[in-house]
């Protein structure tokens, strides 16, 4: 007996589930900014370029409408965290200092460092600062600035590149190969003439600096000046901080300045270091 072959089927085009969502497409409500990350993009607005703000300058920079604006900024301002002056426009309040001085890393390196800082200031008559890493960047816990004129106005709260300073060139050396390769492999900005922003550059920089403990570079803000920077070790001997001194080039000796920081460091070093186990 002989069957007769059947005829195939033809496939069916099926309709996708009118409740499956597409595997690709993100979900509207993971586009929505919650209530609290509108908030954190009105603070974010501001920075060391934006200190003072408009009302539709704040809106702009955190990407919210106008209405939305104002109305959180009304509530950071009535809590303290934001100050509006008498032209209308907003600066960072009170409140967030108090907040920002019981930050554990910056607090307790700050107490330990400042009274060496002073001394570095008295001697070397340059910016002092010191930094530690936030993310991809510096920030500096604390900076003193010099009384004579100086272009680099620096300031507690700054954030660099971290491969356009000096406390960040030793942060950066300092830290592990994959975190370097993702700063390096990044848009690295060129703030004059001088700054490095060569990947296999800044390298063979980065190598010097773990070699000799010392990074001194010339004009990578401003062309006219001069950083030298080294490390700060915590408890663990591990780099925790980075303090540096911006003084003039023309006028500047990097190994005495590179002497008097190192002995800066290993002092606030001592004070961060391991505290003796109390008494029973």
């Amino acid at each position: 007996m002989t069957v007769s072959p059947t005829a195939p089927t033809p496939p069916q085009p099926t309709s996708p589930s009118p409740t499956a969502p597409s595997p690709t497409a993100p979900s509207p409500t993971a586009l929505r900014p919650t209530a609290a990350g509108r908030m954190l993009s009105v603070l974010d607005a501001f920075g060391p370029r934006h200190r003072c703000l408009s009302l539709s300058d704040i809106a702009r920079r955190a990407g919210l409408t106008l209405p939305t604006a104002h109305r959180l900024v009304r509530e950071l301002v009535g809590w303290g965290a934001l100050e509006r002056d008498r032209d209308g426009r907003y600066s960072v309040g009170l409140r967030l200092l108090e907040l920002s001085a019981l930050a554990p890393r910056g607090l307790e390196l700050r107490e330990a460092a400042f009274p060496h800082l002073e001394d570095l200031h008295q001697v070397t008559r340059g910016n002092v600062h010191l930094g530690v890493r936030d993310g991809m960047e510096v920030v500096y816990v604390e900076a003193i600035r010099a009384r004579v004129r100086n272009p680099v106005t620096s300031r507690v709260g700054d954030r660099w590149p971290m491969h356009a300073t000096g406390t960040g060139l030793v942060l950066l050396a300092h830290s592990d190969p994959d975190f370097q390769e993702q700063v390096l492999q990044s848009p690295l900005e060129r703030f004059s003439p001088l700054t490095v922003v060569d990947p296999a550059e800044l390298r063979r920089r980065l190598a010097h600096i773990r070699q000799t403990g010392v990074a001194v570079a010339r004009g990578q803000i401003t062309v006219p000046d001069l950083v030298v920077a080294v490390p700060v070790l915590d408890a663990a001997r591990e780099v925790t901080a980075a303090i540096s001194v911006v003084v003039e080039a023309e006028k500047a000796r990097p190994r005495e300045l590179a002497g008097v920081l190192t002995q800066a460091s290993r002092a606030i070093s001592r004070t961060l270091g391991p505290r003796p186990a109390a008494r029973p």
